[in-house]
């Protein structure tokens, strides 16, 4: 699997992302600077979490206005498979790839530790590893995870299957209507989710639950 990973200034899990993808796929990504306006010839671009930007303005509106995001959204178009983690999906969501948007927490205060994830549809090019209705451990760390759409944009994800992952088990951090973890794109190519599925990949992780993600888009390009 050919992949590349996004820097823009003030990420810092670029590294966790370049790692996870190395040691799953095989192959190191490439990676990406904010300004370039060409992307190469890859499978999975992904957007990494951190504070791009100091999260300045909104978290992740100013990435979301950088010369590569143009660059990802013609291979979005062209059906290239793009993941946000964290920043990158609130990037994703600030750059209109993706519906809704991402609030300050429920709680008005950082939140750092794992939840339980149930996979709400498994049917995905990123779950097929997964089992619908599976729960898995996945960590959190964020200040402004708590997702929101209006009525009609939430009947319209909600029924189209779009919601792939949902806080479970009471453990929503962050006050996410109908408890939404994870959201794609009409497409089905485009996923962004606030926990770190990165992060718990092998047992020196303490688990092994968020190589699923990771397994499922290197199986269906595989095939």
């Amino acid at each position: 699997m050919k992949s590349a990973v996004v820097q823009l200034p003030g990420l810092n899990r670029d590294r966790d992302m370049i790692a996870a993808l190395t040691k799953i796929s095989g192959q190191a990504p490439v990676t990406v600077w904010q300004t370039e306006t060409e992307l190469p010839d890859v499978d999975l671009i992904v957007i990494p979490g951190g504070f791009s930007y100091g999260d300045y303005l909104r978290c992740g509106a100013i990435a979301a206005r950088m010369p590569v995001m143009q660059a990802i959204k013609a291979k979005a178009e062209a059906c290239v498979k793009v993941l946000g983690v964290c920043n990158g999906f609130q990037i994703l969501l600030e750059s209109g790839l993706l519906p809704g948007a991402l609030m300050r927490n429920a709680s008005l205060k950082f939140v750092c530790r794992e939840v339980k994830l149930e996979v709400a549809n498994a049917e995905t090019d990123f779950t097929r590893a997964y089992e619908k209705g599976q729960i898995i451990r996945c960590p959190v760390a964020h200040h402004d995870g708590n997702y929101f759409a209006d009525a009609e944009t939430l009947a319209a994800i909600e029924g189209n299957g779009q919601v792939v992952f949902r806080y479970a088990q009471g453990t929503n951090p962050n006050g996410s209507i109908n408890d939404i973890a994870g959201v794609m794109n009409a497409k089905g190519n485009v996923l962004g989710l606030m926990p770190h599925p990165e992060n718990l990949i092998e047992a020196a992780h303490g688990g092994s639950d968020g190589r699923g993600l990771f397994a499922s888009v290197l199986d269906v390009i595989a095939a």
